[in-house]
């Protein structure tokens, strides 16, 4: 074995981390990121930076702004979770992920500190891409939260803008059980003084919300639905849900404009043309094979899925096969709820503890009218699902990032 997968594997065995085992992770406290930010001399002060937060399309939205960035000649860093195949997918500076080498040698240097502060995953992470940004001195870092927005690791930058994309029920276990408490744990990144981007208004539990924590922080609100002068501009990421995304987007860099970020409307044009090219983005509505049409997305929670639900309604086929799998800290009957009855399914888990027992996923499954068979792995549920589907079919992959990991 190398000695950059010893050293990923090492970070992967340290204190429970949320992809391998969920609750055991989530830390509700900064002081360790703090710690390890002095320790490195505050390279999260050397560059500015974006800071994104939300429920859903907080990735697809972080890559396009990267994108738009990268064309407008900004040497962009992008901090982003989880990742599809690589460790490395995390970190990219204009597209490029992170080299080993860099990965190796930050966690060799800075394992006696690790060690004694009992750092988890997220932590040693956000001090990695940080570093890594600082030493490679990137204009501008677009920086996505990894979970809720006031405590997580990442809350420790002072951003130019800060964007919410929107608030929905996932992660309650940390976040709270009423979308206004978990809009209240992402209204965590507004920070005085700094402009705020929100994607969608939403229900006024959840607006007055920012809005109140907006008026606190004396800073200036926008609802990127609510903004009548946004122009409108194609993107490369087909699925549906990415037209709110790429408005959301769109209001952010109109804001920096405003602000006097030399971005040019060719810039976002262009940029927003060749998200996929420009920052290499995997597994939004992602089609993999023409005939038959195979279709793999990482929504994986309500109102991810409502969408994305709607998209595949939407194609036309013969037949409707569905390769599903989901992880054990989820609403599986909400968002079971929302497949389709007339598919065939192939039940399958990712490999991955986290990942929902494939018996317990088929039982409620077929509970609810879902019928299919149990696959071992999900390679196994992909490979029956083609060998089983015509030209005419349309087959669709998803119900967790770590099953379209499987499968990209």
């Amino acid at each position: 074995m190398d000695e950059y997968q010893k050293t990923i594997n090492w970070l992967f065995k340290q204190l429970p981390m949320y992809q391998r085992d969920g609750s055991a992770a989530y830390k509700s406290d900064l002081t360790n990121t703090v710690k390890l930010c002095d320790s490195l001399d505050n390279p999260e002060r050397k560059f500015k930076s974006i800071h994104i937060a939300g429920t859903n399309g907080k990735g697809s939205t972080a890559h396009m702004l990267s994108s738009v960035f990268q064309e407008a000649g900004y040497r962009t860093g992008l901090y982003t979770s989880p990742h599809l195949k690589d460790f490395r997918e995390r970190i990219k500076i204009n597209g490029q992920m992170i080299p080993e080498q860099d990965v190796v040698e930050f966690v060799k240097n800075n394992k006696p500190f690790f060690k004694k502060n009992s750092l988890s995953f997220f932590e040693m992470t956000v001090g990695l891409a940080f570093d890594y940004f600082a030493h490679r001195e990137v204009d501008i870092a677009i920086v996505e939260t990894g979970l809720g927005g006031r405590l997580d690791s990442t809350n420790v930058i002072k951003p130019i803008l800060s964007v919410i994309t929107n608030i929905g029920l996932d992660h309650t276990k940390f976040l709270g059980d009423t979308l206004e408490e978990i809009a209240v744990e992402k209204a965590g990144i507004i920070k005085k003084n700094i402009p705020v981007v929100v994607g969608e208004t939403q229900i006024k539990a959840i607006s007055d919300v920012f809005k109140d924590v907006s008026r606190e922080k004396d800073v200036e609100l926008y609802f990127a639905d609510s903004l009548e002068w946004l122009p409108v501009y194609k993107c490369d990421l087909n699925g549906k849900y990415q037209i709110k995304n790429t408005n959301t987007a769109i209001a952010a860099i109109k804001v920096l404009q405003l602000q006097g970020e030399p971005i040019t409307d060719d810039n976002i044009m262009n940029g927003l043309l060749n998200v996929v090219y420009n920052t290499g983005l995997h597994g939004r509505w992602q089609k993999l094979l023409e005939n038959p049409l195979v279709i793999c997305d990482t929504a994986h929670n309500k109102e991810g899925l409502e969408i994305v639900m709607e998209q595949v309604r939407e194609q036309k086929y013969k037949e409707l096969h569905i390769v599903i799998g989901m992880v054990n800290d989820k609403n599986i009957e909400s968002a079971l709820s929302l497949f389709p009855k007339d598919a065939k399914y192939y039940f399958c888990q990712a490999n991955i503890p986290r990942a929902l027992d494939i018996s317990e996923l088929y039982n409620i499954a077929k509970a609810m009218g879902l019928n299919g068979e149990m696959h071992k792995s999900v390679r196994e549920a992909y490979a029956a699902a083609l060998e089983f589907a015509s030209e005419e079919d349309f087959i669709y992959i998803g119900g967790s990032t770590f099953v379209v990991a499987e499968v990209v």
